[in-house]
């Protein structure tokens, strides 16, 4: 494959002499911001564009993006590390996508507020769901989700305590006017064993949460994303840490009482995936073999599939997405180029 500078898509033209095309390169390379990839060109989808976006913290991650109000929205974790101390939300705005500005700095003094999602409520305003875990002596002591509104962006409410302690609802997706989503526990019992348990829940305002089902899974699962069919049915993909470590893909039809699952054969995490206007299923993780990496894979019911790796290793992955003028926008954080930093890729999606 061609290595190619970003701010080239056609290669350097046939009247260049090798030198000026190096010395191009170089600079277009070199520029600020800007991250140089092997392209991957064909197949299932190919990157079109990769900036670095945010890497003003020691440590940022675990990212999510979102259009709101015709401007787009990235917000990631700040801290000093991967866990620990006291962790604050940043949110980035953009009119373009390409050039980015601070909107705000949510904090909780003594809380480590970490892996920040976003979507918009029924009544038009933002909504940043996050952890929220308190360390005394690097001891984890406590945990309890967070959640926070915004009419514009930039102006937030303080940040609200939801469902219960020790209980960590990773993320909601709107539906017919209620928010649905996954929270796990990794204290409370699950049956008689002492595997972590994993709800069901739902909201009609992102903060006032009743459980729907339990969801029976082994493993120590954890991180989930949902989304809804054009048939109502829901679709769920779930982090395990335990067992074999690869993730379950499960499908209800309403009320979402009744699951079927089907495992990955893959390890996950920070899993997301989208669902695109022409029905087709698209989600994005870590994968693990040969080191950690943050990949884009072909998704359904009974199907994850890898087909793109993107410039990432080592701490990595979280991605937001975006489907938006033919191409997904998918933000995500990398420490590859030696800082946990925040990337977006612009990315075209084969037939």
């Amino acid at each position: 494959m061609k290595r190619r500078c970003l701010f080239q898509h056609h290669g350097c033209l046939g009247v260049l002499s090798l030198m000026a095309c190096v010395y191009f390169l170089s600079l277009c390379e070199a520029r600020a911001g800007q991250v140089s990839v092997d392209m991957q060109q064909g197949g299932a989808a190919e990157i079109v564009s990769l900036e670095r976006i945010w890497d003003k913290a020691p440590h940022n991650a675990f990212t999510d993006l979102i259009r709101f109000q015709d401007r787009w929205y990235c917000t990631f974790r700040e801290a000093q590390g991967h866990v620990k101390g006291d962790g604050k939300l940043r949110v980035l705005v953009s009119a373009d996508a390409s050039r980015w500005e601070s909107a705000a700095l949510l904090s909780e003094k003594g809380v480590d507020l970490r892996d920040p999602k976003l979507s918009v409520t029924p009544d038009g305003r933002l909504m940043i769901l996050a952890g929220g875990s308190i360390y005394r002596g690097g001891k984890l002591i406590g945990r309890q989700p967070r959640v926070a509104f915004s009419k514009d962006g930039h102006e937030w409410t303080a940040t609200r305590r939801i469902l219960s302690e020790g209980e960590w609802l990773w993320r909601v997706t709107w539906h017919n006017g209620r928010a649905y989503g996954v929270s796990y526990n990794t204290s409370a019992p699950k049956g008689n064993g002492k595997d972590w348990s994993l709800r069901l829940v739902v909201s009609p305002d992102g903060t006032d949460y009743e459980e729907i089902a339990k969801f029976d899974i082994p493993g120590r699962p954890n991180e989930t994303t949902l989304r809804f069919l054009d048939n109502g049915e829901m679709i769920a993909l779930v982090r395990r840490e335990g067992g074999n470590t690869h993730g379950w893909i499960g499908l209800s039809p309403p009320p979402y009482k009744e699951w079927k699952w089907h495992e990955t054969g893959r390890r996950l995490g920070g899993p997301n995936f989208i669902i695109l206007p022409d029905g087709r299923l698209w989600a994005a993780s870590r994968s693990y073999p040969g080191g950690a990496r943050t990949v884009l894979a072909r998704f359904g019911p009974t199907t994850y599939e890898p087909v793109l790796t993107l410039p990432s290793g080592g701490d990595c992955s979280y991605p937001g997405m975006v489907w938006h003028d033919g191409l997904l926008w998918m933000s995500y954080y990398s420490s590859h180029e030696g800082k946990t930093s925040i990337y977006l890729a612009k990315i075209r999606l084969n037939r």
